[in-house]
Parts: structure tokens; sequence; C-alpha cells
């Protein structure tokens, strides 16, 4: 028990800063720190797909970038698995907001895809292969916390 830490008027002992081991009050910072990195890594994949999904087929290959699989549904399964993986563990109370919110990135994305100005093809299937990746995603976060929580 560490008396520099405050007291919580009207919480349960368990609950109490000053009664819990010094090795959980740690824990809990350490996992506050890593929700943070997590959500920079999301946002900043998140700026990458969309730069790379919306740049025209001409100026990825005059900018020499040629990053992925050769097999389209596969880049767009593992992005959105990507996407999925960090977003769920950057915001673990939040996975249907952020299923959500990546099917909907990924339906504007085929749509601008579509457009003449982008000088892609509008493709349904990208749209199913990128919520593939997503359950995929977020079955690989929960397995990543389950083994979290049972190596704590």
């Amino acid at each position: 028990m560490d008396a520099s830490l405050p007291l919580t008027p009207g919480m349960p002992p368990d609950q109490d800063l000053r009664t819990r081991p010094r090795w959980l009050v740690y824990r809990r910072n350490r996992m506050k720190f890593y929700s943070a990195a997590e959500r920079i890594a999301f946002i900043a994949t998140l700026i990458a797909v969309l730069v790379l999904a919306l740049l025209p087929i001409s100026r990825l290959d005059e900018f020499g970038i040629d990053i992925g699989f050769h097999y389209d549904k596969a880049n767009h399964a593992s992005a959105f698995a990507i996407l999925a993986f960090l977003g769920s563990l950057g915001w673990p109370g939040r996975k249907t907001r952020l299923i959500i919110f990546l099917a909907l990135v990924g339906a504007a994305i085929e749509i601008l895809q579509g457009t003449s100005l982008i000088e892609r093809d509008l493709d349904v299937f990208d749209w199913i292969a990128d919520c593939v990746g997503m359950a995929c995603g977020l079955l690989a976060a929960i397995c990543a916390n389950w083994i979290s929580r049972r190596m704590n």
C-alpha cells in the first residue's frame, strides 16, 4: 500500500488507488500508452491506405510505388485487417463504430475509384475483401487481447 497515492472517496477498497498493488497501477498507465500508440499507428495507416487507394495508377508508377501483393483483393483485405486490428486495440470499447467507419471508408474508396478523376475501377468485390479483412483484423485483436490477459 502506497500512502502517496490519493484516496478516492466512496470507492470500494479494491478500486482505491491506495490499496491497489503498484503493478496494477503501472499496468493501467502502460495500457494508456499502448492505446495512444495504437491510435497514432491507426491514423498513420489510414492515411497511407487512403493515399495508396486514391492515387491514380499512373502516379503510383511515376513515383515507383509498388507496395503490396500482386492480387488486388489481398491488398484490400490486408490493409483493412491491419486497420481493424490497430483500431480495435486503440479503441477497445468502440469496435462496432470502428467496423461501421471502416466499412464506409472502404465503400467511399470504391466509389471514388470509379470516378474518371482517379482512373481506377469500381469493384464491389474489393469492398467485400475490405470487410473480410476487417473480420480477420478484429479476430486477431481479440486473440491478442486474450493472450495479453492470460500473460498478466
